[in-house]
């Protein structure tokens, strides 16, 4: 569907300025120039996790172009999202395929099989819920859960970039010069730069980088032969799925993560637009789903709803979904450049590992942000134990197996904070006059 038929069938309406709707949009050349800053915003994540994970982040663009497209198809262009690689992948990835934490994942099929496995359920749910409605899902993860999973993610990945990615002493303090670099970004700079903070970070980490070992001799210095001798434009290195039973009980269980981001994200955009998008809940889980399926079957990453594209709408205050179109289809091209590729993994080890640093500490943190602003009281025992379990499960890494299958720290610390709270809730409720006294 062309952007003109769209417009025309659509009933988009065109605005030259002020508030733009989901539904309205500016001047395609103005569309354009915020789709670049979408693709802009959303550019540093999408492609640390599959570096993470050691998949293709050329892949990883690609999809998630062709990811936001098919969401915006299946929604019908009624809910402005953007699908980037998610990092609630990264750690059951890991688990899954043994990965090291440098170079291409060579177990990547396994994961890949997880990760469509998990699109499927995703989709599925997003079926029950266009039927039934979204209340069920409300009442099975409240926001203690929901925070506490969501801070496991980040926790679980902490020994990541501070045991793997780290060789010698040089490499400690390189991650240090990189996380300072970022949070200093955060702080110090204003606009776009700030919305840029992991990026424009990782950008002076590496220059600094650069400079005390290809200038000084101080390390490993940077290697930018593939860069060099890299195509413009190319095929990425699409992958196969393996599917196997251990992989996606292991990978599936981040579909609970997914549901909760999609539903808080439609929840935040409701809140800024004024426009109830409840209905189009289910329609975003499918499609968030469908996208996810089609990722994994060409070896890139799972997919979810971007909040950094969501901070750029908020900022901006324009919620136009044509905007989106035009960032999936830039996204597309950029993947399709294997100099872009090579350029990324140029990027040095420990640069790479100070950003983890601070992303995974975003996640953590992001989780106690859903108990602060859900005002979860934690001095209901229900409340405090939940949390208190699932974030030890979690970043102790427990596990239980299962003869051969082994749920680990993140599974066990999903799975048991949705069954822990569901036990704990069935305390029946006192009389009002029993409380009263």
């Amino acid at each position: 569907m062309g952007m003109l038929d769209w417009t025309k069938k659509s009933g988009a309406v065109l605005r030259q300025g002020g508030v733009i709707g989901p539904d309205e949009r500016l001047p395609w050349p103005q569309t354009t120039a915020m789709g670049v800053q979408h693709v802009i915003a959303m550019f540093g994540a999408t492609v640390l996790a599959p570096l993470l994970m050691g998949f293709d982040p050329n892949v990883a663009i690609l999809m998630s172009g062709i990811g936001t497209l098919i969401f915006f198809l299946v929604t019908g262009g009624k809910v402005p999202s953007y699908l980037g690689s998610s990092f609630a992948f990264i750690g059951v990835v890991i688990a899954a395929t043994g990965y090291a934490g440098k170079g291409a994942n060579a177990n990547i099929g396994v994961a890949l099989g997880g990760i469509i496995a998990c699109g499927a359920v995703y989709a599925l749910i997003g079926f029950v819920v266009q039927a039934l409605g979204s209340s069920w899902i409300e009442r099975l993860m409240p926001p203690v859960v929901t925070g506490a999973v969501v801070a496991v993610i980040g926790l679980n990945l902490a020994s990541i970039p501070i045991k793997n990615m780290a060789a010698s002493n040089f490499d400690a303090w390189m991650q240090v010069v990189t996380f300072v670099s970022v949070a200093l970004v955060a702080v110090m700079a204003r606009g776009m730069l700030q919305r840029l903070l992991i990026l424009i970070g990782l950008i002076a980490a590496s220059l600094i980088y650069a400079l005390l070992t290809n200038g000084l001799g101080l390390g490993k210095p940077i290697d930018l032969a593939g860069v060099t001798n890299a195509a413009w434009l190319g095929a990425p290195g699409f992958a196969a799925p393996v599917f196997t039973a251990s992989a996606m009980l292991l990978i599936v269980p981040v579909v609970i993560i997914l549901v909760a981001e999609n539903l808080g994200h439609i929840k935040a955009v409701t809140a800024m637009t004024g426009k109830n998008l409840d209905g189009y809940m289910g329609r975003a889980f499918i499609g968030d789903g469908v996208a996810t399926m089609i990722s994994g079957s060409a070896g890139g990453t799972g997919v979810t709803t971007y909040a950094e594209n969501i901070g750029v709408m908020a900022a901006t205050r324009i919620y136009s979904t044509a905007v989106f179109m035009v960032a999936g289809l830039i996204a597309v091209l950029l993947g399709f450049s294997p100099k872009f590729g090579a350029l990324i993994q140029a990027i040095p080890l420990p640069v790479m590992g100070g950003v983890s640093i601070v992303v995974f500490g975003l996640i953590a943190v992001a989780g106690a942000k859903i108990w602060v602003d859900n005002k979860v009281d934690f001095s209901d025992n229900k409340n405090l134990l939940v949390a208190a379990i699932t974030l030890v499960l979690g970043t102790g890494d427990f596990t239980l197996k299962f003869g051969q299958f082994a749920l680990g720290g993140i599974g066990t610390a999903t799975f048991g904070a949705i069954l822990l709270y569901a036990l704990l809730n069935l305390k029946p409720r006192q009389p009002a006059a029993q409380q009263a006294r």
